[in-house]
């Protein structure tokens, strides 16, 4: 089964701290879309680096394109991504990823 979650940042609800199986894995998968790099104490590498948002729209969905395959790599691989979509308005400087998984649990 295919979900999708949409990640921006600062739209983080509120996190439960007892969720198990799929509940647990696209809590975690919003949390690290929502997460900017270098902000979680005692692990630095959690999140997206925002970096790339300041270059031209096509490169910044690549980069954040590329930020988002990495990161659930590495820190949910019981993810799998299916497709990396943005919504937004490049007129707007708005970029927001619409990334659809499958768990495997």
């Amino acid at each position: 089964m295919e979900y999708t979650i949409t990640g921006a940042l600062g739209s983080l609800d509120s996190i439960d701290f007892g969720a198990v199986g799929i509940k647990e894995v696209l809590q975690n998968v919003k949390t690290l879309l929502c997460t900017k790099k270098f902000s979680t104490p005692l692990d630095r590498d959690v999140g997206l680096d925002f970096n790339v948002l300041d270059m031209p729209y096509p490169k910044a969905q690549a980069g954040i394109r590329t930020e988002i395959i990495q990161a659930l790599r590495r820190h949910e691989p019981r993810a799998r991504i299916v497709s990396v979509k943005f919504d937004g308005d490049p007129a707007d400087g708005r970029l927001i990823p619409r990334v659809v998984v499958e768990i495997n649990v």
